[in-house]
């Protein structure tokens, strides 16, 4: 007992208290908002699950940053299989759930699991290794594509497999850990270049008819309120409902009555505006800033390239989402089905969100150490 005592106060010795703080709270603070989106199901199931990933998913952290982050970086190519083989699976015997079309899970009988998510996390450990590997040489072509390549795999894995805001985020994270590798701002330019050339190229001969429905939406929220524009027009409606200090927990007229599609989900954010309107939903992006922020830091004093990088990934995962959900809910971007990190109902994406905080707790704990082993 004296020696899992002292091992436990070893723990929160090392750790970095501050970033597993924000993080317990946001996800508190989540499973809160989910129990009130759900509540007019009648069913305590959506709570359950959340809490139950929150407490797991506080163990996995706690378990991963128990190890030296570079024992992961010299086993990346585990970590990839870990992640890529679960994918491929769900194209062979992969479910969708009721209200989408992707069969992006895999059902596990007893639950679903969202193998995307775990690969959002293995992707960062092992970009991390490839990047810190080749950063002194990262601008030669002979090292970029094949770091270009590494990058586009899971982007184009996950599109084919139809989860296109998934695979942005993906886009989003290889953007993110390529600038801070150190890759030149005159490659980002030509594949800035070629996006807006080849922009109508994808929106004609590429996006079927909902895809570009749901772009159309954000220049006319109006233009189909009863098909493509129906989710983002019922949640400006409640955003509207909520004002300043919100109509109060458990007491939004839209969420209550479950008129926002995936108000406990996609659009938990507006679920909190308009329960505890302005002032809660200010709350939530500062603790969601504060948890990017933090992260950041991390990076900033870690001494080894691959550290730094891992932290950048996890950064880049939780800033686009951010950045895509609240666009999405404000009609400022199409809904492309990115959850709220911490937030949003689902096991899955809160379980390995902890995943990616234990990374970077493990690059906490050794930020002093310079010595780099890639294999």
């Amino acid at each position: 007992m004296g020696t899992i005592i002292s091992k436990i106060a070893d723990f929160f010795r090392e750790t970095d208290k501050l970033l597993l703080s924000l993080c317990f709270f946001a996800s508190l603070y989540g499973c809160v908002a989910v129990l009130s989106a759900t509540r007019y199901l009648g069913s305590l199931r959506p709570f359950l699950v959340q809490g139950l990933s929150l407490g797991l998913g506080i163990a996995v952290a706690i378990f991963i940053s128990a190890f030296d982050f570079q024992t992961f970086i010299n086993k990346w190519y585990i970590i990839a299989l870990l992640g890529v083989i679960p994918v491929i699976l769900t194209f062979f015997i992969g479910f969708a759930p009721e209200g989408t079309d992707d069969k992006a899970w895999l059902d596990l009988g007893i639950t679903t699991f969202q193998p995307a998510e775990l690969m959002k996390v293995c992707f960062i450990v092992t970009f991390s290794a490839h990047l810190s590997k080749v950063k002194q040489n990262v601008n030669k072509l002979k090292y970029l594509i094949p770091v270009c390549l590494h990058g586009a795999f899971p982007v184009l894995l996950i599109h084919f497999q139809g989860d296109d805001g998934t695979a942005l985020v993906f886009a989003i994270i290889v953007l993110f850990m390529m600038y801070a590798a150190g890759v030149s701002l005159k490659y980002f330019a030509c594949a800035f270049a070629a996006v807006i050339l080849l922009s109508p190229i994808i929106y004609f001969f590429v996006m079927n008819d909902d895809q570009r429905s749901r772009i159309i939406s954000v220049f006319d929220i109006e233009a189909d309120i009863q098909g493509a524009t129906y989710q983002q027009y019922r949640g400006r409606m409640a955003l509207a409902n909520g004002g300043f200090f919100g109509q109060g927990l458990f007491k939004g007229i839209l969420t209550q009555s479950g008129s926002v599609p995936e108000g406990q989900n996609d659009f938990i954010f507006v679920s909190i505006g308009e329960e505890l309107g302005m002032l809660g939903l200010l709350a939530l992006l500062l603790i969601l800033g504060a948890i990017a922020i933090r992260t950041l830091r991390v990076a900033a004093i870690c001494r080894k390239d691959s550290g730094k990088l891992i932290c950048v990934g996890f950064f880049a995962m939780i800033f686009a989402q951010i950045f895509i959900n609240v666009g999405m809910c404000v009609n400022l971007l199409p809904v492309i089905g990115v959850t709220l990190p911490f937030f949003s109902a689902g096991g899955t994406s809160l379980l390995c969100m902890f995943m990616g905080v234990g990374l970077v707790l493990n690059v906490y704990k050794h930020r002093n150490s310079r010595t780099l082993y890639i294999r």
